[in-house]
């Protein structure tokens, strides 16, 4: 029999496959699983803008008003009153009325006194949260001592909800009356009151 002898390159590459790990289907590196995307967190909610103004109120004034008349018909004195009024408030816009009453005694030199004057307003404004910046205009009615008189008056004003109940502001109005009584005198008035009110 012969024996056949291998060669010793091909006995060592022999040896040498038989000690190499086993590449193909053997161990794989774990892959980390991709994180499963999540959705973003809904955004927040807008700032509210603006207060909540809606609803009756009623209150007092108390200031002080000027009157400029015809000739010297002039004078100055402390003026002081009611107020009552609804507003609604649309967003950042307020839209109201109002009915307020100042009683008076303003001696304009002798030549008659201012004993009350009423209004009747219109007022809008803007809605800044507890604050109110409005504007109001509308018809106003004097009564003097030679007669009373219809006019027209203007004006700013600003209101604060101290609590939901409870406001304090201030009102700025110009005012003109022309022939007062059919007397002939015309006479201009500056207002300036602070107010407070209880919201109902």
């Amino acid at each position: 029999m012969k024996m056949r002898i291998i060669p010793a390159t091909s006995l060592a590459a022999l040896v040498a496959l038989s000690t190499t790990p086993v590449l193909a289907g053997g161990f794989d590196t774990p892959v980390a699983d991709a994180p499963v995307p999540t959705a973003p967190p809904p955004p927040a909610p807008p700032p509210a803008l603006g207060g909540d103004w809606t609803g009756a109120y009623g209150g007092v004034q108390l200031g002080y008003g000027d009157v400029n008349g015809s000739g010297a018909a002039d004078g100055d004195d402390v003026l002081g009153g009611v107020h009552l009024g609804y507003n609604y408030d649309f967003g950042t816009f307020v839209l109201g009325g109002e009915l307020d009453y100042d009683f008076a005694d303003i001696d304009l030199n002798g030549a008659a006194s201012v004993d009350s004057v009423a209004r009747l307003k219109l007022k809008a404004g803007y809605d800044f949260g507890p604050a109110l910046g409005y504007v109001t205009a509308g018809v106003a009615d004097v009564d003097t001592s030679i007669g009373s008189e219809s006019g027209e008056f203007y004006g700013i004003g600003v209101a604060y909800q101290i609590t939901d109940r409870y406001v304090v502001g201030a009102e700025l109005l110009e005012h003109s009356f022309d022939d007062i009584g059919g007397s002939g005198v015309d006479a201009d008035a500056t207002t300036l009151t602070l107010r407070g009110s209880i919201r109902f």
